[in-house]
């Protein structure tokens, strides 16, 4: 079924940007970064990718199912026409490699298109500790999210990655103390996720039954 949260193959050629994560569950700190990166970087497309696995946490598991984390992103963005979501991983063994995630992308939906990974500050710090990152800053330029009060050591990263610091944009400014850590905290806890994640996402944990998602 076709449907324009699905990414598909494409002639045109489209600045796509890409936000990888387990999202469990997603958040607006998610949603709001998206938005942040499409809109300064005049991105056509923003293709979420929820992994199955994160190899930098396999032993931390996940509180949602990948079909329920797939559910809830494509209920967080329905109404963002420029979002779109990727089974690329979910539907491949774990763990979720980003290297190999822009690769498949890229063949999924086509060589033509300029690509930009999303992170955050902190993942940018271990990227040298990461699956072959310099062919990841090959594929995509990445746009690092920084945090309030800390920004990326590219002098140091530029000694371990050749060329990252050419391949790299910063955007400042953004400052969304929400973490999907701290809403498993607040489902196990009994206490209220309103207004940190979207009222389609809270519907569908609220009808799950984890927790206390209305309160």
């Amino acid at each position: 079924m076709n449907n324009r949260h699905t990414v598909e193959g494409a002639q045109a050629t489209h600045r796509v940007g890409v936000l990888g994560g387990t999202f469990d569950p997603i958040h607006i700190g998610h949603l709001l970064i998206a938005e942040e990166a499409r809109s300064r970087l005049c991105l056509d497309r923003v293709v979420f990718v929820p992994a199955r696995i994160s190899p930098l946490k396999q032993d931390d598991g996940t509180l949602f199912s990948d079909e329920e984390r797939y559910a809830m992103i494509r209920a967080a963005i329905a109404d963002n026409a420029a979002f779109a979501i990727s089974r690329v991983d979910l539907d491949r063994p774990a763990p979720s490699f980003t290297v190999d995630t822009l690769r498949l992308l890229r063949q999924e939906m086509g060589e033509q298109h300029s690509y930009f990974f999303i992170m955050g500050a902190d993942s940018l710090d271990t990227l040298a500790r990461w699956r072959r990152p310099e062919e990841i800053i090959r594929q995509a330029r990445l746009v690092v999210v920084s945090r309030p009060g800390f920004r990326p050591d590219l002098t140091y990263l530029e000694a371990r990655i050749p060329g990252i610091s050419a391949a790299t944009d910063v955007l400042e400014g953004l400052m969304m103390d929400v973490s999907s850590t701290e809403i498993r905290r607040r489902l196990a806890t009994g206490y209220s996720i309103r207004y940190q994640v979207p009222e389609p996402v809270r519907a569908l944990v609220e009808a799950r039954g984890t927790g206390s998602a209305s309160n």
